[in-house]
């Protein structure tokens, strides 16, 4: 009876052993992941991302590329599914986990999802010496292509990475099959805000932006993000500064030249877009006859990220649809997310 007794107080002795071992091993791992979480919040952010990708059969991959007037510089790019490719090109102070929303969606309807880091940005390489215009990030694009063997390739553009890849297709027609635009700028239009909120250094700076990127204000940044934020701007900015410089000069505009393009072309907007209006959106749809234009209502400029589950079928339905009818118009409701 004495040994039947003491069998259950055994157990519980060696339960309670090994969850005060666990503890003992998984309490300062647990503890070293809640600091690095709150010291380097955007590398956990960006991990996640990609962790989240691989799972999805995304992989996150390098190469090297020419920059001219600088050499080869190591480009970073994620790349997964199969089938026709589509190459995506994020936007000023973007980056290629941008697109982690709806990568996964393409992916499982059978593309062949490439997703690059342009120079400077993500985790390419930042030469000094690039000179960081729409003209050069194109050539960055085009020599990608090349490098990945993209010679025939559909091809989507996010704000900046929309002007690029606009860009991209006018000088290599033959190579593009599809053009996606994506609350991209291109044409002239009147700024209505400060560009210096791209690399933004202050709390009231940074909420200013995030309140142009929402379609209807953006809650307040958590402290300890926002210095997060500002630390990799003090480093990093430099490069958007760069960027948005040359935008400003306008040498790159593409007034005037976007009736040269001939393949099918899906415009997506945000209809509540504060940084870059839908009736940019309008100009260039007006420009491109053969192009297609759809509006989310309820959508601000972060479209790809905040709005992926509405965009991913209507990016779906144009690259499968066998022949686009250009010059259609639609407003999709906010109701249907």
């Amino acid at each position: 009876m004495a040994t039947t007794a003491a069998t259950p107080k055994a157990r519980r002795r060696r339960t309670l052993r090994i969850l005060r071992w666990t503890l003992i091993i998984l309490g300062p791992i647990v503890i070293a992941l809640i600091v690095i979480a709150i010291v380097r919040p955007l590398d956990v952010l960006w991990t996640a991302s990609a962790v989240r990708l691989f799972f999805e059969g995304v992989q996150s991959k390098y190469t090297r590329i020419p920059v001219p007037g600088v050499g080869e510089v190591r480009v970073h790019y994620y790349e997964g599914g199969s089938g026709m490719p589509l190459l995506l090109v994020h936007g000023l102070g973007g980056r290629a986990d941008d697109w982690s929303n709806l990568m996964p969606q393409l992916v499982r309807d059978h593309h062949h999802v490439y997703a690059l880091d342009l120079p400077g940005y993500g985790r390419s390489e930042w030469p000094g010496n690039a000179k960081y215009s729409i003209e050069e990030e194109a050539a960055d694009v085009e020599a990608f292509m090349q490098k990945v063997g993209l010679t025939q390739t559909d091809l989507a553009g996010w704000s900046m990475g929309g002007w690029v890849v606009m860009r991209v297709a006018l000088d290599k027609p033959q190579q593009i099959r599809r053009l996606i635009l994506i609350d991209s700028p291109g044409l002239i239009f009147d700024l209505t805000w400060d560009t210096n909120l791209f690399v933004p250094d202050t709390p009231e700076k940074l909420q200013k932006l995030d309140d142009l990127l929402m379609p209807n204000g953006a809650p307040k940044v958590p402290g300890f993000i926002a210095r997060a934020i500002f630390r990799y701007e003090q480093k990093h900015g430099w490069v958007v500064r760069r960027n948005m410089d040359s935008m400003l000069t306008r040498r790159d505009l593409l007034d005037g030249k976007l009736g040269a393009l001939k393949m099918p072309v899906l415009i997506l907007w945000g209809k509540q877009d504060h940084l870059i209006p839908v009736s940019e959106g309008e100009a260039i749809h007006h420009a491109i006859p053969q192009s297609e234009m759809q509006i989310f209502d309820g959508c601000g400029h972060l479209l790809p990220e905040q709005c992926a589950a509405r965009v991913g079928p209507v990016v779906k339905g144009f690259l499968d649809e066998k022949s686009p009818i250009g010059g259609a118009r639609a407003v999709i409701g906010s109701k249907a997310k």
